[in-house]
């Protein structure tokens, strides 16, 4: 069985961009447009690269905690951020 990781990454705007994954090189390549996929978000804000990532035992459990992380504040998703630094 996979395990699921939740990431945040930084784009080239600083912003910050959260998803999930079962392989996070893999998806930063899609984001990067090294491989076909990635987000409509972070296609016009290359280059991206993870800065923050946490394990997951399953896509339900990493879908939960996208959705909290997707509605903190800007500051506080750089607290979690720094926190892994």
């Amino acid at each position: 069985m996979s395990k699921w990781y939740v990431y945040i990454v930084r784009c080239a705007d600083s912003s910050l961009y959260t998803g999930v994954t079962t392989e996070l090189k893999r998806r930063e390549r899609e984001h990067n447009g090294e491989l076909q996929g990635g987000a409509k978000y972070t296609r016009v804000r290359r280059p991206v690269e993870i800065v923050w990532s946490e394990p997951h035992e399953n896509r339900s459990d990493a879908t939960k905690r996208e959705y909290q992380i997707k509605r903190y504040s800007r500051k506080k998703k750089l607290a979690l951020v720094s926190e892994e630094s």
